[in-house]
């Protein structure tokens, strides 16, 4: 039987965050100011890094992608949830519910996959520095990149083409403020089981295995931080680091709460917050943490702005 034969829903009714005027207000205001950031942050990391010659580097080559994906996560999700939560109607289309995520899944895949590239050139760097320029060449950071990207949106395809095949033909009402996979599972006719193995199997397999080469990456990496004599190396090597595993520890905790936790423990108010972590202020932090955390990109953002140096945006 065809979906056509059965799918009755047209539109799906996204509930939101909260239910009064008066929070859908103040949480409007809240949300808007921390999307104008995120979009400041990171495309002035990227223009940043694209205009000072010292900050091309793999590092910040891959700090760059990160920000791309951060602009495009946020932007997928956000601005319909600002829509939503100044309207009376809050619906999306069926179309634009499964647009809507398929583009999270791709870009949240390719975010897992970006922190473990950006822990594996922090290995390669402080680990084995002479073969830095050889392991991590343009060439090679180019298709690590490329690779995340494309892994991302095949991922997202298989997610996204089975959850679409599945009828809907009762509610349409989605428990949350935008269209997560767990929540249009259950609001499917058909059983689902196979259904939701396979997006955990996928969500555990990127999640755990960029996870287990983060993990891995920074353990070489302390013993070789730890056997270094110059203090201010080390220092050095300890603050980059620290950038990384912070913003890590952030995406990471949320993104295994909600998706690798058991069924059992499922809860919806807690949920929802944590997914405005990872969709909504996460993307807003990431520039923050990288940037004050980092003298090489505050002194370049101080050339920037004193125009000491030569930034091509400007």
């Amino acid at each position: 039987m065809t979906r056509t034969n059965y799918t009755l829903v047209t539109e799906f009714i996204l509930l939101g965050l909260v239910d009064t005027l008066e929070l859908e207000m103040i949480l409007f205001s809240l949300f808007f100011v921390i999307y104008t950031l995120t979009l400041w942050g990171n495309v002035g990391m990227i223009l940043l890094i694209r205009a000072d010659s010292r900050l091309h580097t793999p590092m910040y080559f891959f700090l760059a992608n990160l920000s791309f994906v951060d602009v495009c996560c946020s932007s997928n999700i956000t601005p319909k949830m600002l829509v939503d939560l100044l309207s009376e109607e809050k619906t999306i289309s069926f179309a634009g519910c499964f647009l809507q995520m398929y583009f999270f899944i791709a870009l949240a895949t390719t975010e897992c996959l970006l922190f473990g590239l950006m822990a594996y050139d922090r290995y390669v760097a402080i680990c084995n520095p002479l073969l830095y320029p050889l392991v991590m060449s343009r060439t090679v950071c180019l298709k690590m990149a490329a690779g995340a990207f494309i892994a991302g949106l095949l991922n997202s395809m298989v997610d996204t083409s089975y959850i679409s095949s599945l009828p809907f033909c009762s509610s349409n009402v989605v428990h949350h403020f935008f269209c997560d996979t767990p929540l249009l599972l259950k609001l499917s006719c058909s059983d689902t089981r196979l259904n939701e193995s396979i997006f955990s199997t996928f969500a555990g397999v990127n999640i755990v295995g960029t996870l287990l080469v983060i993990l891995t990456s920074y353990t070489y990496i302390l013993f070789c931080i730890f056997r270094m004599h110059s203090g201010e190396v080390r220092h050095k090597a300890l603050s980059t680091c620290a950038s990384h595993l912070t913003a890590i520890i952030l995406f990471y905790s949320t993104a295994i709460y909600t998706y690798l936790k058991p069924s059992s423990s499922y809860s919806l108010g807690q949920d929802k917050v944590a997914s405005v972590f990872y969709t909504v202020v996460i993307p807003m932090l990431n520039p923050l943490i990288y940037s004050l955390r980092n003298k090489e990109v505050k002194k370049a953002l101080w050339n920037a702005i004193t125009r000491k140096g030569i930034p091509s945006f400007l």
